[in-house]
């Protein structure tokens, strides 16, 4: 399963689309954390995960299928078709409930603060 971000001003934020069964869908931001986000993020090749996880379509509404609900990571899984979730195509959400995300740029450090 392919997953792409769309929606953003840059390519390491935007809406979660994930590919399956032939087509491009969203994801629900139910149960949508930042360790749902971390799991997208090291997908794509963000190795240093996520710095927020994104719901009601923050990066606009999709279009077409919703392909994932509940989606609930453990925060360790290298794909997020590993992530438990309602089953391919149910749920009970519409694309005002899209999930986003916004992972952490290359060689981008988050600031140390006290």
């Amino acid at each position: 399963m392919a997953v792409r971000l769309a929606g953003g001003s840059n390519p390491s934020e935007g809406r979660v689309e994930v590919f399956h069964n032939g087509s491009w869908g969203t994801v629900c931001n139910d149960f949508w954390t930042i360790k749902d986000a971390n799991v997208v993020c090291r997908q794509l090749g963000f190795t240093g995960g996520a710095l927020s996880a994104i719901t009601s379509a923050g990066f606009g509404r999709g279009s077409g299928k919703i392909w994932m609900d509940n989606v609930d990571c453990g925060g360790n899984e290298r794909r997020l078709k590993l992530c438990n979730h309602a089953g391919w195509g149910q749920h009970d959400c519409n694309h005002d409930e899209d999930a986003g995300v916004l992972c952490i740029p290359g060689n981008w450090k988050i600031p140390f603060t006290m």
